[in-house]
């Protein structure tokens, strides 16, 4: 039997297999409000037979916002958008969906990717960041504003409300983005916090703040819904976060209720230097699953079924998540599911493209071909 199509639970969420959709930016909502590409996007995923999709990083305020074209959950409105799409979803698919929440701290105000990535000021649509501490990611940007206490009390309620708002519309899980350099990893990295108070220093110290939030969230949502926390597990620079601080924080998170890790990498500094080739972050996952014994998610160059089903199989990771690799391949669930021998979910409209040779793809379909 393959492992990665056997079922895994999340606490009270059970999911029908061990393939993730990790979340994606799709810089294509106004004003934080989702759009009809969304419904599209998210609608195709929907369909592809994996056991959860993340929808992409999702601001809790405005000045949260990795571009201006992010999706965010600030106000009632973002909240009712995204909530008639997952409706509409929903009507069609059984996938249990989660939502990142992020707050992109020093790294937000860019354009999109296809506009350039790079940092906006006031005259091209953007705004003033934030940072724990008054240091740019690129030397050459203007340094954000070093927040204060009220400041991050007034980001944690940020947090909090998202959280609530997706409840509200019905999500299955929550995910927290600590990772890619954006501000809850901000404050983690030694390379990025190198403030002297209660929040910067000692390890104890940059975790505080990160842990606030989750606690807060954790105690704001039903118990009913997981809440994750994505991180990256190294800088991949010299003295910077790696594997043994990820380790304790990622104790330190489930000692709170958290659900699961999401182990990713990089994204702090422009001087990283990433081994990348296929499955690279693995021995980050396993390092840190290994060490803290909580659910865990790898994730990174991960394309081929056969690795996929090695790494479960072989107790590296609970769950494995595809991202790139599922826009290419929409499908990519069911293709895995053709080679390993295994059975997925997949719309009625859909049973009578399985090739006879995979008669038992789409489980026990009985229909009348007419």
């Amino acid at each position: 039997m393959s492992q990665l199509f056997t079922p895994f639970s999340l606490g009270p969420l059970t999911l029908p297999n061990r393939i993730v959709i990790a979340p994606m930016c799709q810089y294509s909502a106004v004003d934080g409000i989702a759009s009809d590409w969304h419904l599209m996007h998210l609608g195709n995923l929907a369909m592809s037979g994996a056991g959860l999709l993340i929808i992409e990083a999702t601001a809790v305020e405005p000045r949260g916002r990795i571009s201006p074209a992010d999706l965010g959950l600030w106000s009632d409105a973002g909240a009712a958008a995204l909530g008639k799409i997952l409706d509409a979803i929903r009507r069609y698919s059984p996938m249990p969906i989660a939502l990142q929440l992020a707050h992109a701290g020093r790294k937000a105000s860019t354009a999109a990717p296809w506009d350039g990535g790079q940092l906006l000021d006031s005259t091209g649509g953007g705004w003033p960041t934030v940072a724990p501490s008054p240091l740019p990611f690129m030397p050459d940007d203007p340094p954000p504003l070093e927040l204060s206490p009220a400041d991050m009390a007034h980001i944690e309620r940020c947090f909090v409300s998202a959280a609530q708002r997706a409840q509200q519309i019905g999500v299955d899980a929550i995910e927290i983005h600590a990772a890619h350099g954006y501000l809850l990893h901000q404050f983690l990295s030694p390379l990025a916090n190198v403030g002297n108070d209660e929040f910067g220093g000692s390890l104890e110290n940059r975790m505080r703040f990160p842990l606030a939030v989750f606690a807060a969230m954790r105690a704001a949502v039903s118990e009913r819904i997981p809440i994750g926390v994505r991180i990256s597990a190294t800088d991949w620079v010299a003295g910077g976060w790696d594997v043994e601080q990820s380790i304790v924080f990622a104790n330190e998170l489930k000692a709170r209720g958290c659900a699961y890790i999401h182990v990713s990498s990089g994204g702090l500094s422009p001087q990283q230097k990433i081994p990348l080739g296929p499955n690279y972050q693995v021995p980050l996952a396993a390092a840190i699953r290994a060490g803290c014994g909580l659910a865990t998610v790898a994730v990174g160059l991960i394309t081929e079924a056969e690795a996929a089903e090695a790494i479960v199989a072989e107790g590296r990771a609970d769950l494995v998540a595809i991202a790139r690799g599922i826009l290419y391949d929409p499908r990519w669930p069911w293709h895995a599911a053709a080679k390993l021998g295994a059975r997925v979910e997949a719309p009625r409209q859909y049973w009578r493209c399985q090739p006879r040779e995979l008669k038992e793809l789409f489980g026990d379909i009985r229909f009348r071909q007419r």
